[in-house]
């Protein structure tokens, strides 16, 4: 969607927290009473911009490329919507995916049901799962449902359909007072789920949807098979009953403070313990330092954090929660991707492949970094310049995964005194082994970042 979506997401996001922290102690909120999927506790996600993932943009396309993802470890993909685009009030050439004209076919630009169908099994035969992106708050102007169903659109004193939000001039917005309407929507989701063997739905602008309504069509959803759900939202009733994961907004924005020097460490050590207390046992963040939005009408990692795009990165791979790399991300994309148009990715070599791969692989395989009630205990480890380093460790039994980054433009001299990093740990990055004792004498470059494992 557009820029206002991500400031409204935003500042609901942050209204919530504050009503939280007033309500709660150094307890977390409710239990979640959703029955995650086990595939699910160690898992990363790609989201796939299919428009602009190949020249082709199609379903097929994508199959070509599923070995790279696969051999990055990537576990989810995540498509964008996958549904005919409305033409009426569309916005440039190509439109918006999240103006949908059809919630039950695909946009013929990308292929057919058959070819999606296809790409669905060649997911699944490379042992990755998918989820697609799915816009129940609103449809296109010319969605059918307008003419047979007016009564499910929320309309103004003169009778006419209205935008969910001003600048979203292009979609009309769906009122779920209306119990039929419910009903159209679960069965929609329960389709894909049941004729195309999907594994889950990111829900966008999920907080615009009454909550009950995605606690329901969570619990119909189960019934077929466990699925994910993915909430762009921070807000915890949402992650009670319906969704597994939320959106980092908050955490993100301040990822992009610490790069521009106007947060520090102290910062993001603060917002992890308040997501820890403010959301329900069991759910956790999506970490990101890029998506579709971001990307498009924010700018690329490159303009909004620079040089401290490789700590920071690190960062939404290792603290709780799930990290997401957006397509191109791996290619070092310097460019906004063009949102109503065709755009394509410059695909090449870049450093950042081999980044993220060693880090969804660590994901992967230590059980620390798990998600949820499954990872290791988060615990901040002091260093002697605590607001230009940040340094923590998570444990999981015998597991552990020990980050350090710096924050800071200037290389970094310091000490840390702690009971609870020793032994022999191993260099993800340059594979050398090293023992820490109690004492340790820690030299890192600007922007530097060391993570040990063992």
């Amino acid at each position: 969607m557009k820029q206002i979506k991500t400031l409204l997401v935003l500042l609901l996001s942050m209204f919530v927290a504050g009503c939280s922290s007033s309500t709660q102690d150094s307890t977390s909120a409710n239990s979640q009473t959703v029955s995650t999927a086990e595939w699910s506790k160690n898992a990363t996600i790609y989201e796939l911009n299919i428009r602009q993932f190949s020249e082709e943009g199609t379903f097929n396309a994508i199959v070509d490329r599923l070995d790279e993802l696969k051999a990055m470890n990537v576990e989810i993909i995540w498509l964008m919507p996958i549904h005919p685009i409305g033409e009426k009030n569309r916005k440039g050439e190509l439109g918006s995916y999240y103006a949908v004209k059809d919630y039950l076919d695909v946009n013929p630009e990308f292929g057919t049901k058959a070819d999606f169908r296809n790409l669905v099994e060649e997911i699944h035969n490379r042992d990755m799962k998918v989820i697609i992106d799915w816009v129940a708050n609103h449809t296109a102007w010319d969605n059918p449902l307008t003419e047979e169903h007016p009564e499910w659109y929320t309309k103004d004193e003169e009778g006419n359909f209205v935008p969910p939000v001003e600048d979203w001039s292009d979609v009309i917005d769906l009122n779920y007072d209306n119990s039929e309407l419910r009903s159209y929507m679960t069965d929609a989701l329960k389709f894909w789920v049941e004729e195309f063997d999907i594994d889950g739905y990111r829900c966008d602008v999920a907080s615009m949807v009454p909550t009950d309504y995605w606690n329901s069509a969570r619990k119909e959803l189960d019934e077929i098979k466990p699925v994910f759900m993915l909430a762009e939202a921070e807000e915890p009733e949402l992650n009670e009953k319906a969704f597994d994961m939320y959106y980092g907004w908050t955490f993100h924005h301040i990822l992009n403070e610490v790069a521009q020097g106007e947060q520090n460490a102290d910062s993001l050590h603060a917002e992890v313990t308040r997501l820890e207390k403010a959301f329900p046992d069991g759910s956790y963040p999506m970490n990101f330092i890029s998506n579709h939005d971001e990307n498009t009408w924010n700018g690329t990692v490159w303009e909004r954090m620079g040089a401290a795009s490789y700590p920071l990165s690190v960062l939404t791979a290792t603290l709780p929660g799930m990290p997401l790399l957006y397509n191109g991300q791996e290619a070092g994309m310097d460019k906004r991707l063009e949102f109503f148009d065709k755009d394509p990715i410059e695909w090449s070599e870049h450093d950042m492949r081999e980044h993220y791969s060693k880090l969804f692989e660590l994901k992967q395989n230590n059980p620390a970094l798990q998600h949820g009630k499954n990872g290791g205990a988060y615990e901040r480890i002091s260093t002697s310049v605590d607001e230009d380093v940040y340094a923590f460790i998570r444990t999981n039994g015998i597991k552990q995964v020990f980050v350090i980054v710096n924050l800071s433009d200037q290389k970094q001299r310091f000490t840390i005194e702690s009971t609870k990093v020793n032994g022999e740990f191993e260099s993800l990055f340059d594979g050398d082994y090293i023992t820490f004792d109690r004492f340790i004498e820690v030299e890192i470059d600007s922007w530097g970042y060391k993570v040990y494992h063992k």
